[in-house]
C-alpha cells in the first residue's frame, strides 16, 4: 500500500519519502494531517474512489506505529460498513507493506483538501475515545464529490463497486434484525418492516425511520427501552408513555 503524505504529515512522522507508484490505485491513499478540536487528525483518501478514512486524536505512540492505525482504520470502516469480513482481511492482507511517498500532483492534492474540508463539517460527530472513526469516514464518503462537467460520484458507491471487482463477488455480509415498527393512528396503524444491521447505533436506526416513513426529520426524537415494572399512565403526554403502562428503564437521545 501507498501512502502519499504532505509534507506536514511526513515531518511529524518522520519517514523517508519513496519514489514508488502502485499500479493498483485501490492500494494507493492520499493522506493529509489536519487539527480537530485542537487534536491531531489523519484524513486518508482512497486515490481510485476518493473514499474517505479518519483518524483522529493521534499521540505520540500512534503516531509510531501508523502502519497498524492505518490498517486497522481501513479495516474498521470497511467492517462498519458490512462489507464481508473475508474481503476485508484480504485486502488488508495485500496492503500490509506500507509504503510512504509524497503527494502525487496538484489534482490529488485538491481531492484530497476536499475531503478534508468535508470532514471539518462533521468535527462534531467526532468521538473522543477512540482514534478509528469509522462514522465520520461513512459520512463524509457519502458527500457527492466532482465537477459539473466531468460528472458527480459518491466515493462510497464508487468503493463498494471497487472491492466488487477486487473480490469477484457480492461483497456485503452482515448479521441483521428485523423490525416490525408501527404507528398506532386513531382509526388504523401504519407499519414498515425493516431489515436493520445488526452493529447499527440508535442514530443510524433514526435515519432508517425517517427514510421508511418519508418523514423530513423536523422533530425531536427518543428512543425508550422499557422493563418489567409499570408506571403511572395518567401522564399520556410524557414522551416515555407506553399505553401498557411500562415503566422505562433506559432513555436514548
Amino acid at each position: 500500500m501507498l501512502i502519499q503524505c504532505t509534507k506536514k504529515l511526513l515531518d511529524v512522522i518522520e519517514r523517508k519519502p519513496v519514489s514508488y507508484e502502485e499500479e493498483n490505485l485501490l492500494f494507493c491513499w492520499h493522506a493529509n494531517l489536519i487539527t480537530l478540536n485542537r487534536r491531531k487528525t489523519i484524513v486518508l483518501v482512497n486515490d481510485k474512489n476518493r473514499y474517505v478514512v479518519v483518524l483522529y486524536g493521534l499521540k505520540a505512540k500512534d503516531f509510531k506505529r501508523l502502519d497498524e492505525a492505518i490498517l486497522n482504520a481501513i479495516r474498521l470502516t470497511l467492517l462498519d460498513e458490512c462489507i464481508d469480513e473475508e474481503i476485508v482481511e484480504e485486502y488488508v492482507r495485500q496492503s500490509e507493506e506500507i509504503l510512504y511517498g509524497k503527494t502525487k500532483n496538484s489534482s490529488y492534492v485538491g481531492k484530497m483538501n476536499a475531503a478534508c474540508n468535508v470532514v471539518y463539517l462533521y468535527e462534531d460527530l467526532l468521538l473522543d475515545n477512540t482514534v478509528y472513526q469509522t462514522f465520520v469516514s461513512k459520512v463524509a464518503s457519502r458527500y457527492w464529490v466532482g465537477k459539473q462537467e466531468e460528472g458527480y460520484i459518491s466515493p462510497s458507491k464508487e468503493m463498494f463497486k471497487d472491492l466488487e471487482a477486487f473480490a469477484g463477488r457480492p461483497i456485503f455480509k452482515c448479521r441483521a434484525v428485523e423490525l416490525k415498527v408501527t404507528l398506532e393512528m386513531e382509526n388504523h396503524n401504519i407499519w414498515r418492516r425493516l431489515i436493520v444491521p445488526l452493529n447499527s447505533t440508535f442514530t443510524q436506526l433514526h435515519k432508517v425511520l425517517q427514510a421508511a416513513f418519508g418523514w423530513l426529520d423536523y422533530h425531536l426524537h427518543e428512543f425508550f427501552i422499557y422493563g418489567d415494572e409499570m408506571q403511572d399512565i395518567s401522564f399520556i403526554n410524557h414522551p416515555s408513555y407506553n399505553k401498557a403502562g411500562y415503566k422505562p428503564v433506559v432513555n436514548l437521545v
